[in-house]
């Protein structure tokens, strides 16, 4: 067992999922309520002929599908993260993904709000596409924009109370005398603080796109890497590759459970239990 207390990271990780997803829903229903209001406030000042419900399905139907297209931007943002040293290079990808984004909101809102005025006897006449998509675009671009920016700002800190880990690429004393290729520890940057951990500690690593978790005694450290390109850094006599995902300690490992489907189960010494995948199944087994 871990006598250290959880820290607040570990304390928030059950009300993680609850919070990422309450998030989104409060801000784009509340902000529907709120602009409904303000709207059907305008359209009584300007005595124009709209009924107060029509506001309401306008806004309602564009948060309604903003939200069910936040799933796409996070897959998005965590394929292609914007960070300050490359983010030049994938500004045109977000580029084309705002647009993206924008074509799928007012297609959806506009099928909502058809559906919603013909369940009255209505119809909903959305004007001409061409120049009604570009005002929506110049609005959709900055909501795009911000939500990017909220989700990388709040992976950036997580990954500041959760720690963050970086390859040593020099020793700590004096110049290398040759290319440090198999890096013996990492230096972990956490809220403020920095230590090392051994590559010896590391009990297994998952990759988590644009990351790779080191897994230390409970504790999870994000590395900037790929899964691929730190495997050819660590040292084959010690870590395997068990799943597209997962890379263990051999140490670590207790037993191997096979599945039927030719896949397989890894338990190791602390109880977890890790995907091994027919692929690398034969190399664990001789390793």
């Amino acid at each position: 067992m871990d006598p250290t207390p959880p820290n607040l990271y570990q304390r928030y990780r059950p009300w993680r999922r609850s919070f990422e997803i309450g998030f989104w829903v409060v801000q784009y229903l509340v902000g529907a309520l709120a602009n409904s209001i303000t709207v059907n406030m305008d359209v009584r000042r300007g005595h124009l002929d709209f009924s107060a419900w029509q506001p309401v399905v306008w806004e309602t139907s564009s948060a309604v599908t903003a939200l069910a297209l936040v799933p796409a931007v996070v897959w998005f943002t965590r394929r292609f993260p914007l960070h300050l040293d490359d983010w030049r290079r994938l500004l045109p990808l977000h580029l084309l993904g705002s647009l993206a984004w924008s074509v799928l909101h007012v297609a959806g809102m506009v099928a909502i709000r058809k559906l919603a005025y013909a369940s009255v006897g209505d119809s909903y006449d959305f004007g001409s596409w061409w120049r009604e998509s570009g005002y929506e675009y110049l609005k959709d671009v900055r909501s795009y924009a911000g939500m990017v920016l909220t989700i990388e700002g709040y992976r950036l800190l997580l990954r500041r109370l959760q720690g963050e880990a970086m390859l040593l690429s020099l020793p700590d004393e004096g110049p290398p005398v040759e290319p440090v290729e198999r890096p013996e520890r990492f230096l972990v940057r956490k809220l403020g603080r920095e230590f090392l951990v051994a590559a010896a500690d590391i009990e297994w690593l998952q990759a988590a796109g644009n990351y790779v978790n080191l897994r230390v005694r409970g504790h999870d450290y994000p590395l900037r890497s790929t899964i691929t390109g730190i495997e050819a850094r660590l040292d084959p006599e010690r870590f395997v590759r068990i799943h597209r995902s997962y890379i263990v300690n051999l140490a670590q490992v207790a037993s191997i459970e096979p599945l039927d489907s030719g896949d397989a189960r890894v338990h190791l010494r602390d109880a977890t239990v890790l995907p091994c995948s027919r692929r690398y199944r034969a190399n664990l087994r001789s390793r």
